[in-house]
């Protein structure tokens, strides 16, 4: 099933609400994980775990080390996540 990047979005906003206790009204695209939710690497590992089980993808060190906002969570899953 084909996801909106509204949904996408809403999908990956409640999973950093949930993970960073961050309201999810504060989620924007914008968002840098790593500067403003203070993420450190351990915290972003298990963020792109609950992505990748959230969305049923694999996402690679390599892509997961690109992935600095929000935006660009969206932008990955809405790419490589559309079967």
């Amino acid at each position: 099933m084909l996801l909106t990047r509204e949904e996408v979005f809403s999908q990956v906003a409640e999973i950093i609400s949930n993970h960073f206790e961050i309201d999810k009204d504060k989620v924007t695209l914008e968002l840098s994980i790593k500067d403003d939710l203070n993420a450190d690497s351990i915290s972003i590992m298990e963020f792109v775990l609950e992505l990748e089980d959230e969305f049923g993808t694999e996402i690679s060190d390599e892509d997961a080390e690109q992935i600095e906002t929000v935006g660009a969570a969206v932008d990955y899953i809405m790419k490589n996540n559309q079967a």
